[in-house]
């Protein structure tokens, strides 16, 4: 039994030129790689996607922005009451748009949503949480990942903003000992 609760509702929800904003993150962890790698040991980055409530197809933890938190803690919050994993975020990736055909109200009525997306390095993973009765999580490579997402936006996310952002940033790093360096979207 989980003693977490997922919030709902869109009572609290924020709006921006029609859109519903939407934050998000990819959650990611490093796995060491067996022998089969080769002589020089090395480590490989997975990706944390969860199923979706409405169809086939693989996503990342997203949901509505709330006026009560920052972008950071809305998508900190998803990862949470979605996947049920804990982290630090790491970096804003980017602006993603998209049109939801399940969220459309009166301050957004024709469904679009601008999802400001995050790199999360998870440091937990919970064995219970809000919506594990209706979602499964799975740790994929990032090929497997780009072949399991649902959405081309979040395709997009993956490959031209968090794989970039990787490459650039965790692979020098130290990549035992990663800290939060979020950088803060413009609005």
């Amino acid at each position: 039994m989980c003693d977490l609760v997922a919030r709902t509702g869109r009572h609290q929800q924020r709006y921006e030129a029609g859109c519903r904003l939407v934050a998000g993150c990819i959650p990611f962890k490093h796995r060491k790689c067996d022998e089969s790698c080769g002589s020089k040991p090395k480590k490989i980055v997975e990706v944390l996607m969860i199923s979706s409530q409405s169809g086939p197809g693989l996503l990342f933890p997203k949901g509505g922005w709330e006026n009560d938190e920052t972008v950071e803690e809305a998508a900190a919050r998803e990862a949470l009451e979605e996947a049920g994993v804990r982290g630090d975020i790491m970096e804003f990736l980017a602006f993603y748009y998209f049109k939801s055909k399940s969220h459309q109200d009166e301050f957004c009525p024709e469904g679009l949503c601008k999802a400001a997306m995050f790199a999360m390095h998870v440091k937990e993973e919970l064995g219970s949480w809000p919506e594990q009765s209706t979602r499964h999580r799975r740790w994929l490579t990032i090929p497997e990942a780009v072949e399991q997402c649902r959405h081309p936006w979040m395709r997009e996310a993956l490959l031209e903003g968090f794989s970039k952002w990787h490459a650039n940033n965790m692979m020098s790093a130290e990549e035992d000992h990663p800290g939060p360096i979020s950088s803060t979207p413009a609005r």
